[in-house]
């Protein structure tokens, strides 16, 4: 893990640089600039949005009694997607547009939980319900005004 990481520490700001040159040559030094500030702020506008939606569905679930993983790992995919967006350069913003994409987030994240076998879809992912015939003990005290 520790050489990829490595690797990608030092081959994105290539790239990055490499297509700013290229970009800056062929639309202007102006041009590039105001791209690289434009995908920004609609990124971040986008990630704000979809967050959004994301918290909520995250609610319904947990109203319902269900387990939000994909939701929660969708929201990972934003924060990442968030970051990828604000970073200057137009290989992170691509990357970083993609995870905002939902069917292909959502294909990403079902590729990388296939191969973890963190998650499957025959998985029950409900917490169990107490049935009805189930008794809990404790303990209470009363308080009178």
């Amino acid at each position: 893990m520790f050489p990829f990481l490595l690797l990608l520490f030092f081959l994105v700001p290539l790239i990055e640089i490499y297509l700013l040159i290229e970009i800056g040559g062929v639309i202007g030094v102006g041009w590039t600039i105001f791209c690289v500030v434009f995908t920004a702020v609609l990124g971040a506008i986008l990630v704000r949005a979809q967050g959004f939606s994301t918290v909520n569905r995250i609610r319904n679930h947990l109203q319902q009694g269900q387990l939000p993983a994909i939701e929660m790992l969708e929201g990972l995919c934003l924060l990442v997607a968030g970051a990828l967006l604000l970073t200057p350069g137009f290989f992170t913003d691509a990357v970083g547009f993609i995870l905002l994409t939902p069917p292909l987030r959502r294909l990403l994240i079902q590729y990388f939980l296939s191969r973890g076998g963190v998650l499957r879809s025959d998985q029950d992912t409900a917490p169990p319900k107490p049935s009805p015939q189930q008794t809990l003990e404790g303990e209470f005290k009363r308080v009178d005004d």
